[in-house]
């Protein structure tokens, strides 16, 4: 008997699957306004150098980058522990679609000393060209921005300043292609300790020029790389980051073992594994004794970088949510119209398209202009938004969104660990507490902020929030830290969206922006508590500059 194929009944134009294309398979630079807007802004006279390369990228994520995200999703690493002849190998398989993937990536990477040389040549910023590049990766496979790069700046940065010639010489070879190669893993956390480091019993003891390294790390992203930062404890109990590689100075293999490799909600792109040391050489970033040179002191002010880029992993899990939500609703009918013809419908995606383009204003503007208090703010914020922009996604889908074939349930899985990675909100909160009490780092933030707001009410906000913080300073308690950490957000955030109104690109949209964001987080409600705002009105606006 031959096949047949079950057509659907007559009348039935709601199948016609071709209708429901979503972000897979187009240009992500081409339909995405607002990265063209700030790139336009943050690269000057460079753009014109830089737009074919961004323009090559976008093709790029949105096409081979995303395919291999979900098939690699369904297929993701795998342990190798032993080889035929019973060794321990501890070797991570990656599949083909992860391979395939990196190597688009790396064919493209805005990252590499290459291309950040000709970058500066051209006048254009590397920083806002590497902030896109990572932007348009975390919105196909966050999993893979954080396996590219974890801890590469932080190696190598410690590398270059305490590490013997030869192992120096043996790191710059492994990321000879810049930080974003691939090759380094933080290994921090232990069943112990998480962000409690006094709880840490991962030990050094001397030998020789090295150190012999011993303790077991419970959650170690990508430890199928070849450069470690390790924290372990000194026979003083001070507790120092070290060098690890993956082979010793003589080529032998170090004594790294892979017990298992996590089964994860999500992510499954990167290989986390739990980790063991085993008298393992290992070389120290800093001096033995006393906080001067340690190297510990180094790496946190190099974990704000990394903060930034799991902030910039929410705003790409937001983003890539927004494209799909918007291109189901234009496709899909219910009660004899498009999902997006819908009143409801239409406020849901335009409120989403606003906190969406206030967090890219955030990471940007973080990444960008550096300051010691917004790191922890902006991710505190954005890693947040990835998740509630995901659930969003979902619910604009129905029951498909929870369906593992279309695109939104994965986002969700992978947007749940944003919160977590690089210190979730409570630990955020505190570095927010430490920036302001030891190095005055609200003072030059508040300092921005009056400079780039134009509006009345921002205006006053800011200055509301400079009380606020006082006030906080005479009685610097905990509890009021998330509360103060959110005000914060929300007014740097306003004053942001306003500064881009006076770029002159796109003016009148991004001045729309910046009012329905202020109003919605900065006005007083009043009795009809915010439901007077007209977001549905503005739908038709907000769209044009969202998606092209």
């Amino acid at each position: 008997m031959g096949r047949y194929l079950i057509e659907p009944f007559d009348g039935s134009d709601r199948y016609a699957t071709e209708r429901y294309q979503g972000a897979v398979g187009r240009d992500w630079w081409a339909i995405d306004p607002t990265l063209q807007l700030l790139m336009r802004h943050h690269l000057g006279d460079g753009y014109g150098w830089a737009a074919p390369y961004l323009e090559e990228l976008g093709k790029v994520a949105g096409g081979v980058v995303a395919e291999c995200a979900e098939e690699t999703d369904r297929n993701p690493p795998r342990l190798e522990k032993y080889d035929r002849w019973g060794r321990d190998v501890s070797q991570v398989v990656m599949p083909p679609s992860f391979h395939t993937a990196r190597e688009a990536m790396m064919e493209h990477n805005f990252l590499a000393p290459a291309f950040v040389r000709q970058a500066l040549d051209h006048g254009a910023n590397p920083a806002a060209l590497g902030a896109a590049w990572t932007y348009l990766l975390d919105q196909a496979d966050i999993g893979m921005g954080c396996a590219l790069g974890t801890g590469g700046d932080m190696v190598v940065s410690l590398a270059e300043k305490y590490a013997p010639a030869d192992v120096l010489a043996r790191v710059r070879e492994i990321f000879a292609n810049g930080f974003y190669s691939g090759e380094a893993a933080q290994m921090f956390t232990e069943r112990t300790g998480g962000s409690d480091l006094a709880a840490l019993e991962a030990s050094a003891t001397p030998s020789g020029e090295a150190w012999q390294l011993s303790g077991f790390k419970w959650f170690a992203s990508n430890a199928n790389g070849s450069a470690f930062v390790v924290l372990a404890r000194l026979p003083s109990q001070e507790v120092k980051p070290f060098l690890v590689l993956w082979e010793r100075r003589d080529g032998s293999r170090n004594g790294v073992r892979i017990r298992r490799l996590k089964d994860k909600l999500g992510t499954r792109s990167v290989a986390s594994a739990e980790v063991e040391f085993t008298g393992a050489e290992a070389f120290l970033l800093g001096s033995p004794e006393g906080s001067e040179g340690s190297g510990l002191g180094t790496m946190m002010k190099l974990t704000n970088a990394s903060r930034l880029g799991v902030a910039m992993m929410g705003v790409g899990v937001a983003r890539r949510a927004l494209v799909e939500a918007i291109c189901y609703a234009r496709a899909r009918e219910a009660f004899g119209k498009p999902l997006i013809e819908q009143p409801l419908m239409r406020r849901k995606l335009a409120e989403l398209i606003v906190e969406v383009e206030a967090a890219q204003a955030l990471v940007f503007d973080g990444l960008i202009n550096r300051q010691r208090l917004t790191p922890a703010v902006i991710k505190l914020r954005t890693a947040r938004l990835g998740v509630t922009a995901a659930t969003d996604a979902i619910e604009v889908h129905g029951g498909n969104g929870y369906i593992e074939q279309w695109p939104v349930a994965r986002l969700l899985r992978d947007a749940q660990v944003n919160p977590i990675w690089e210190g979730g909100d409570n630990i955020l909160c505190l570095d927010v507490r430490r920036a302001m009490l030891r190095e005055q780092a609200h003072l030059p933030f508040l300092d921005r902020l009056r400079k780039v707001a134009t509006s009345e009410l921002v205006r006053e906000r800011i200055e509301d929030l400079d009380k606020v913080i006082s006030s906080w300073l005479e009685a610097p308690d905990e509890f009021r830290l998330f509360g103060l950490a959110q005000f914060m957000a929300d007014v740097y955030a306003a004053a942001l969206l306003e500064e881009q109104a006076t770029w002159g690109i796109d003016d009148t949209r991004k001045a729309l922006v910046a009012r329905l964001y202020a109003e919605a987080h900065l006005a007083d409600r009043g009795p009809m508590r915010g439901l007077d705002l007209a977001w549905t009105d503005h739908l038709d606006a907000l769209l044009a500059g969202a998606i092209a």
